[in-house]
């Protein structure tokens, strides 16, 4: 594609660096999800004409899956915004390769691309994540090297009259000079699965992939979509319907009002709450079914 550059651009802008995260997360969510016809009209646009209009349709509408993706590798120390838009380069990336006459939705192809970049940025960034993570840790990774007299492992005198100079613990300077002498890690374990030396290596901490990423994501949109409709349904019911439903089915505690209680509240027997509670229900379902 010709303009993909402009269009990452744009896109990427779109996570903010400085600004609110709850706003950007808030703002994707709030776009709508396609539906499988319009989403391959598009792809079949972006193929045959390159259209990047419909590219960047493809890419809004997909957003909140990528922020979903993300939320599962939070723990390494590395922003979540940042892993969004590492995650959002990968959604760019499948756009850009997806084929519409493969008969899937296009997150489910995208999951891969999406993962991929994730992984990448913390492989990219798993070691300086580990080797410095608090205040003291941070001064010893910038000045330990520089006041290490020569090369080799420091003795106590020495190890002493740094923490002495960086004000810090003998042992925080041990520790250190442990990390910055270590090599580093391989991403897979190589070791028996018999070992017990209390290494794990860095993909043992990535997000399972036991659960489809693809149906997770489909399943909280279809979820999401359904509790849309009841609120929407529900706010057309007369208020005395609404409120039996409320009453019999939404009670927090999980508890159901009695039909006999309700109908002394509003006056007439039990049966007449049955009748409008049925009434309510089947319009509820019918909405769903839609």
């Amino acid at each position: 594609m010709s303009n993909a550059l402009t269009l990452k651009q744009d896109t990427m802008q779109l996570v903010p660096l400085t600004g609110s995260l709850d706003a950007y997360i808030a703002s994707v969510n709030r776009i709508p999800v396609l539906e499988a016809g319009e989403e391959r009209q598009l792809a079949e646009k972006l193929r045959d004409e390159e259209d990047l209009g419909a590219a960047q349709q493809l890419i809004m509408s997909n957003l909140r899956h990528v922020v979903h993706i993300a939320r599962g590798y939070m723990g390494y120390g590395l922003p979540l915004a940042d892993l969004i838009q590492e995650g959002n380069v990968g959604l760019m990336k499948a756009v850009k390769r997806f084929d519409p006459e493969v008969g899937v939705r296009l997150i489910s192809f995208a999951v891969h691309w999406i993962k991929a970049e994730i992984h990448e940025f913390i492989l990219k960034n798993w070691r300086i994540v580990k080797v410095a993570t608090t205040k003291s840790q941070r001064k010893l990774f910038f000045n330990l090297r520089s006041k290490k007299k020569r090369l080799g492992w420091m003795n106590q005198e020495e190890v002493n009259a740094v923490a002495r100079d960086l004000n810090v613990k003998p042992e925080t300077v041990l520790q250190m000079e442990r990390r910055l002498s270590g090599q580093d890690i391989d991403f897979s374990s190589t070791g028996s699965s018999d070992d017990d030396d209390g290494y794990y290596a860095p993909e043992e901490y990535l997000a399972s992939d036991q659960a489809n990423p693809a149906e997770q994501l489909e399943e909280a949109d279809w979820h999401d979509r359904q509790f849309s409709i009841i609120q929407s349904t529900l706010n057309t019911l007369d208020e005395r319907s609404r409120d039996i439903l409320q009453q019999r089915w939404m009670q927090e505690d999980g508890q159901k009002t009695g039909l006999q209680e309700l109908a002394d509240v509003y006056g007439v027997s039990a049966e007449r709450i049955r009748q409008i509670e049925a009434a309510a229900l089947k319009k509820l379902r019918k909405a769903i079914e839609a």
